[in-house]
């Protein structure tokens, strides 16, 4: 089973940039469907981007399409999310998830429960 770890969270204002990165071990992620999540506090854990196997297919939801950029390096074992245009409303925790197998669809962004390792988040905080 694949271990995560996130970084690169942080407090940012308004308009900023940042990039967070998922470091896996334990596997490799070529074959594997990675995501990352963001749970703002009283609210459900959101489903932001996936990137699955070698960059072969992504996914964003509608609210960050044209802003974020997920990416893979294979060759460091890490996907990256990069975030550009940052607003208040994309203050959460953001964790990086892990779902074996070369799984396909826009669905991934909407069922947390299909993905079988979690690593532990980092927090973003967007000034306004």
């Amino acid at each position: 089973e694949v271990q995560l770890v996130e970084s690169g969270g942080g407090l940012v204002q308004a308009g900023g940039s940042l990039r967070l990165s998922c470091a896996a071990s334990g596997d490799t992620i070529d074959d594997y469907a990675i995501g990352w999540f963001r749970q703002a506090p009283g609210k459900e854990r959101e489903g932001v981007s996936v990137i699955v196997g070698k960059a072969d297919k992504t996914y964003y939801t509608d609210s960050v399409k044209g802003r974020f950029i997920i990416s893979s390096d294979n060759a460091k074992n890490t996907v990256y999310l990069q975030m550009n245009n940052l607003k208040p409303e994309d203050t959460a925790v953001y964790y990086c998830a892990a779902r074996t197998g070369r799984v396909y669809g826009d669905f991934l962004l909407g069922h947390p429960g299909v993905f079988e390792s979690w690593g532990h988040g980092t927090q973003l905080t967007v000034s306004s």
